[in-house]
């Protein structure tokens, strides 16, 4: 090389780079937080009593972050062990109230589409996605209310929680869910090309779908506004069975933005549902309906859709059944 020559690329700082590499160690025990944070928000606006109960009934206990102190060995019932999804690496849980396991995870995206398109996962035709940063008990609980009122199993996406989600939150993630997806999308982009290592923290699960978008670096990136968005898309596009989408809040912003960059060849007409956020209803092959609470104030602040007929039950924005005034999201499911 001339010695005149500076190479321009990222490579030609070393010492810039590793000063955000070093800082992994620092991100996972801030990402860990913000997980159980967002575990805590879950036992507010998802069903999560309920859904100890039935699982308790058939004998098995839920352990959380919260509650891991209790101790395993020697338990009379059947531990299920949702703290160890309160890490950010995303997954996919199939939900099933009916037959064991009851609840089944897949941290690979590209072994539940083997299973969802193999002779196990024929019953399968359901997807749903929970709000801003909901963790996987909030997830499992949305997921187990919708199962209970089809009577099918559900799978529910739990998105990776990385730094790029972190900060939209911290700069007030439960207001303009769209701007959130645009703000959280441009950081995982910033995030790619300086400081990749960073980047594919709690990304676990874009990393094994199928044609995932990279960045030069080999980070993933986001096609569709968010990790929830590009999981669902990835579904949607690999699992033909799934004909059914039921989102909660900002989940149901992600079905709409999957939807969107999906093309209408989908072989049979899908059915969309949502509650706690209106989303256009301009996709050729899917029916709509949508719950908005009348007293539902987040609800309408993220709806930026314009929706002529929607249902407007006296409720709130949560889908804690044991909550006055919420979304019975079992209940709605069947109207």
């Amino acid at each position: 090389m001339p010695s005149g020559h500076r190479d321009s690329g990222l490579s030609s700082s070393p010492g810039f780079l590793t000063v955000f590499e070093l800082q992994r160690q620092l991100v996972e025990p801030l990402l860990r937080t913000g997980r159980f944070t967002n575990t805590l928000l879950d036992f507010i606006f998802y069903d999560v009593w309920t859904l100890a109960a039935a699982l308790l009934a058939r004998g098995a206990v839920v352990v959380t972050e919260a509650s891991s102190n209790i101790p395993v060995a020697g338990h009379p019932l059947e531990i299920l062990d949702l703290s160890a999804l309160t890490n950010p690496s995303g997954s996919i849980i199939i939900v099933d109230p009916k037959l064991r396991p009851h609840v089944r995870l897949f941290r690979s995206m590209e072994n539940f589409i083997e299973h969802a398109n193999g002779p196990d996962g024929q019953g399968l035709h359901t997807l749903s996605v929970t709000g801003v940063g909901s963790s996987a008990l909030g997830s499992v609980a949305f997921a187990w209310n919708i199962s209970e009122a089809i009577g099918e199993p559900v799978a529910a996406v739990v998105p990776g929680y990385g730094l790029a989600d972190v900060i939209p939150q911290a700069l007030g993630g439960w207001f303009g869910f769209e701007m959130y997806d645009r703000l959280q999308s441009a950081t995982q982009s910033l995030l790619a090309q300086l400081a990749p290592t960073l980047a594919m923290i709690g990304k676990d699960l874009a990393r094994t779908t199928p044609g995932h978008a990279r960045a030069v670096t080999g980070a993933p990136i986001f096609l569709h506004g968010s990790a929830a968005s590009d999981d669902v898309h990835a579904i949607l596009k690999d699992v033909r069975s799934i004909t059914r989408l039921v989102g909660h809040s900002k989940g149901a912003l992600a079905i709409e933005n999957a939807l969107r960059s999906l093309s209408d060849s989908h072989p049979e007409k899908m059915s969309v549902m949502t509650f706690g956020c209106l989303i256009a209803e301009d996709h050729t092959v899917a029916d709509y309906g949508q719950f908005l609470g009348k007293l539902d104030w987040l609800g309408f602040l993220n709806s930026a859709a314009q929706v002529a007929n929607y249902h407007k039950p006296l409720a709130d924005h949560s889908t804690n059944a044991v909550t006055p005034l919420s979304l019975h999201v079992r209940d709605l499911m069947r109207v």
